[in-house]
């Protein structure tokens, strides 16, 4: 069984080597600026210490007010996962910088993403649907879509 780092560890060293990108955390959760979430994932990745090497999975959440990206992260080496979150306002033009030069595996994820929940991931290398055809009106994971 992995071994979660704590919020308030990551959080100290995130911000000490990306400064002003982490909102919050809690026990287990960070919470960074999503203008900041290219830093941030680079330095997890690169951290001797951290070494979060493996993106184990992207997902969204559809609060109305807000989307929230969920990326749990894990260092097979240490043994440990932590899950970095950022938050996304507003409903149209979602736009984040895509994270597949860190993690390859966040390629398909992202498109999942995009695809059902609308949230377009800048520079990525393939940014189009995956499960529905092009043309499909909307992003049927919102809360707001309506058929």
């Amino acid at each position: 069984m992995s071994i979660p780092v704590t919020g308030e560890f990551a959080a100290e060293k995130i911000n000490h080597n990306v400064p002003n990108s982490v909102i919050s955390f809690d026990e287990t959760n960070i919470w960074v600026e999503p203008e900041k979430l290219l830093s941030v994932a680079k330095f997890l990745k690169n951290d001797k210490e951290l070494d979060m090497q493996f993106l184990n999975s992207l997902s969204a959440v559809d609060y109305i007010e807000y989307f929230e990206l969920v990326y749990h992260l894990r260092s097979l080496r240490n043994n440990t996962t932590l899950v970095l979150k950022t938050k996304c306002y507003g409903r149209e033009e979602l736009n984040v910088h895509s994270l597949t030069s860190v993690w390859k595996g966040a390629e398909l994820q992202e498109r999942e993403v995009w695809d059902l929940m609308g949230i377009k991931f800048l520079e990525h290398p393939n940014m189009k649907r995956i499960l529905l055809w092009e043309g499909f009106p909307g992003h049927p994971l919102r809360k707001d879509f309506i058929r």
